[in-house]
């Protein structure tokens, strides 16, 4: 099974890891007020159950999910909520949350709680425990947690991924991760093929972290059928597709999803949330980010509270330098740089990066000289010379029904390799949202 351990196509762009790949997690310090989006995961928004100078504990429920494809929201601080307004999103719009001022003299103790006891639940007092945590993946997607552990009768699973693979430059938070929690990532796995009653599980980690195979290969338990496999350093290989044809081998037909090959696919770090959420009884209120770039004074790893404001985050970091040109939330191949200093972090949040102005290179886009560099990069075999030409001339729906625009991943590769700077990725992600906001007049 294990011969090819790649994928066909994708880039090489540097790694620039070296700023924080050394660094241990530490714990940020609260903020004084802390910004919680209602939507802050994969489906419908969460509807909130508090009001406005109600006085909650950390890890209280403040909002429950509106439904099966949503995930309820907790009180990452002990505070007043203060507000339910709006706030700027990661996403570059505005989108209803709950502020909540954070007590200044409190010790950020959680109320007593009961702590799931994992080995004496069945499979759906498993799935209730992680569901109503608000588990979500922590890759960037943030898919609820719960509808992925729970695939349709019809939808077998035969193995579990979990991608360690973390392939964006900058970021090391899952690294990091699997260097200091590699028991919680075997805890989350034991976990997990239980839910799903698989025996087999296969950990995905790029050669370029031998410290968290060498954690990862230490801690692996002796009663399961678990492989710690070093795979070989492309991007976009953390993509669940990519990295299910690296190491199995098998296609994820179009349109279709990881279950309908038989396997399920988990974020590293999503794994050890899962984990601790048995460890300690608390749903996900906090989650590790990398702060890095050459714009940043200190960069590190940090346990960061759900809705810290990036003011915040920078300032704990030692500010930004005089040359700091650009912020981008999560990696700079997929990521979205940001305009408001405001803007809180959220579960889907893995990275903060910083970019200094020798980082930042404006450059004039020129037209398409058809060398087809775009085509060899593209993972998904897509046509993106063609479907920029479509995008150009507002031909979303020929993009959609003739060239497959919605199995681009947006991964950037076509961007990257392109001689002439068309933002092709960026055109497609706007070709996205507007047929999405035609669907409703239809």
């Amino acid at each position: 099974m294990f011969d090819r351990l790649t994928f066909r196509h994708g880039v090489h762009p540097p790694e620039l890891k070296q700023l924080t790949a050394h660094l241990k997690i530490r714990r940020l310090p609260y903020p004084k007020e802390v910004v919680l989006p209602l939507s802050q995961h994969t489906g419908k928004p969460a509807k909130p159950i508090v009001r406005v100078s109600d006085r909650v504990e950390r890890g209280d429920l403040i909002a429950e999910a509106d439904g099966w494809v949503s995930s309820p929201i907790h009180a990452s601080a002990s505070g007043t909520i203060t507000e339910l307004g709006l706030s700027p999103h990661p996403d570059g719009t505005f989108k209803p949350a709950l502020y909540i001022a954070v007590e200044p003299y409190s010790a950020q103790l959680p109320r007593p709680r009961l702590v799931p006891d994992w080995r004496g639940l069945d499979r759906d007092g498993l799935l209730h425990a992680v569901q109503h945590a608000g588990v979500v993946g922590l890759g960037g997607a943030a898919f609820p947690t719960h509808v992925k552990l729970k695939p349709p009768p019809d939808k077998p699973i035969e193995m579990i991924l979990v991608n360690g693979c973390e392939c964006e430059p900058y970021l090391t938070t899952d690294h990091r991760t699997m260097v200091e929690y590699p028991n919680r990532i075997h805890l989350g796995v034991r976990i997990m093929m239980k839910i799903l009653g698989v025996s087999k599980v296969v950990i995905g980690v790029e050669r370029n972290k031998p410290d968290a195979v060498e954690a990862l290969e230490r801690t692996r338990p002796a009663d399961l059928d678990v492989t710690v496999l070093p795979l070989t350093v492309k991007y976009p290989q953390g993509a669940e597709k990519m990295l299910i044809e690296a190491v199995t081998g098998r296609e994820v037909p179009s349109g279709k999803l990881p279950l309908d090959v038989g396997l399920v696919v988990q974020n590293a770090a999503s794994v050890g949330t899962i984990a601790e959420v048995f460890e300690t009884g608390l749903p996900l209120v906090e989650r590790i980010v990398t702060v890095t770039g050459l714009g940043i004074r200190k960069p590190a790893n940090l346990i960061v509270p759900v809705g810290t404001k990036l003011r915040d985050l920078l300032d704990a970091c030692g500010g930004m330098t005089d040359d700091a040109r650009e912020i981008v939330f999560g990696g700079p191949m997929m990521g979205a740089a940001q305009a408001n200093l405001d803007t809180p972090l959220t579960k889907g949040t893995t990275g903060v990066i910083v970019l200094a102005e020798r980082e930042c290179k404006t450059q004039d886009s020129y037209p398409c000289i058809r060398c087809g560099h775009c085509l060899d990069a593209c993972p998904v075999f897509l046509n993106p010379q063609q479907l920029g030409k479509l995008a150009a001339a507002g031909r979303y729906d020929e993009m959609a029904a003739a060239y497959h625009l919605n199995d681009c991943m947006l991964c950037g590769c076509c961007s990257y390799v392109c001689p002439s700077n068309i933002p092709l990725s960026q055109q497609f992600a706007a070709a996205r949202v507007a047929l999405r906001q035609r669907k409703p007049a239809a």
